[in-house]
C-alpha cells in the first residue's frame, strides 16, 4: 500500500509495517511536521459526512530528534469541520525505515462501517453483517477472511440477479447452474450493473485469494475489492434512487392532476 496520510490513518491495519521508500519521503516529514502541513481528506465516523482533517499533534511534538532516534510517540488528527479528535499510537524504526500503526481510536473499521450503511436497502442484514465483518478483519490484519465475506458478498449479487431473470423467464435454470461464475455473468448481462459486467474477474482474485493467496497479500488487495464491490453497490443504489424518485413524481402528478379537476 502506499504511504499516504489518507492511507496511513484510514486504511492501513494495525501492526502492519510500512517500508518508507525516498519517494515518499515528503509524506513522512508531512506526518512528522518538519515540512509544510497540509490538509487531507477522510471519512467522520462520527458526524458521518466527508470532511477534511488536520494534524494538531505531530511525532516531532516531544522530540526534536525523533526522525533520528524513533520509538513510541502519539499524532492527534482533527476534523475541520466538527472539531472531533481522533488518536494513533505510532512506533517508527529509523534503522529499517519502518512505520507501524500500533493503536488507534475510532479503529480502521469504524472509518468504513458507516460508510456502507447507505446499502442497507440494497443487502439484507445478514449481507450488510458480512460486508461490515470484511471490513473489520482486514483493519485488523486478517486477508483471507476477509476475501471469503467479500465474496459472499459478490455471489449474492449474482444470484439475486438470476432470481429476478428467472422470474421473467430470460434464462434458463439448467443452463445457469452448470455454467462458471463468468459465464453466469454473461448469462445475466442485462441484469447485472455495468462495472460488475466489466470487471467480472474479480470473482476470480476473490476465490484465488482464499485459495492460493497469503494474508499479506490478500490485505494488499483488499481496499481495491472493496471499492469494487461498492462501486457495483452504488449502480444499484443509482437505479433505485432513480426509480424512487420516478415513482414519488408520478404520484405527485397524478394528485396534482386529481387537485386541478376539482
Amino acid at each position: 500500500m502506499t504511504f499516504t496520510l489518507e492511507n496511513f490513518f484510514f486504511n492501513t491495519p494495525l501492526y502492519s509495517p510500512i517500508i518508507i521508500s525516498e519517494d515518499e519521503q515528503d509524506e513522512l516529514f508531512a506526518l512528522f511536521g518538519s515540512t509544510e502541513r497540509r490538509d487531507f481528506n477522510g471519512y467522520n465516523p462520527y458526524k458521518k459526512i466527508e470532511t477534511t482533517f488536520e494534524i494538531t499533534t505531530y511525532l516531532l511534538g516531544y522530540d526534536s530528534n525523533y526522525l533520528e532516534s524513533g520509538g513510541f510517540n502519539t499524532v492527534k488528527i482533527k476534523c475541520k469541520r466538527s472539531g472531533n479528535q481522533f488518536w494513533f499510537y505510532i512506533l517508527w524504526r529509523p534503522s529499517d525505515r519502518k512505520l507501524i500503526k500500533i493503536g488507534q481510536f475510532p479503529s480502521v473499521a469504524d472509518f468504513h462501517i458507516y460508510e456502507i450503511k447507505q446499502y442497507k436497502k440494497l443487502l439484507p442484514e445478514g449481507k450488510l453483517k458480512e460486508f461490515t465483518r470484511a471490513i473489520g478483519l482486514a483493519a485488523n490484519g486478517v486477508g483471507i477472511g476477509s476475501f471469503v465475506y467479500l465474496r459472499r458478498i459478490f455471489e449474492h449479487l449474482i444470484q439475486e440477479a438470476f432470481q429476478k431473470a428467472l422470474e421473467e423467464k430470460a434464462i434458463k435454470e439448467a443452463d445457469f447452474q452448470t455454467a462458471r461464475m463468468d459465464e453466469k455473468i454473461d448469462l445475466l448481462n442485462n441484469y447485472l450493473p455495468e462495472f460488475l459486467v466489466e470487471n467480472k474477474g474479480m470473482y476470480s482474485i476473490l476465490s484465488l485469494g482464499i485459495h492460493e493467496l497469503d494474508e499479506k497479500t490478500c490485505l494488499a488487495h483488499f481496499d481495491t475489492l472493496r471499492v469494487g464491490i461498492e462501486i457495483i453497490l452504488d449502480e444499484k443504489l443509482d437505479e433505485l434512487r432513480k426509480k424512487e424518485k420516478i415513482e414519488l413524481a408520478k404520484k405527485k402528478l397524478s394528485s396534482l392532476k386529481s387537485k386541478i379537476k376539482k
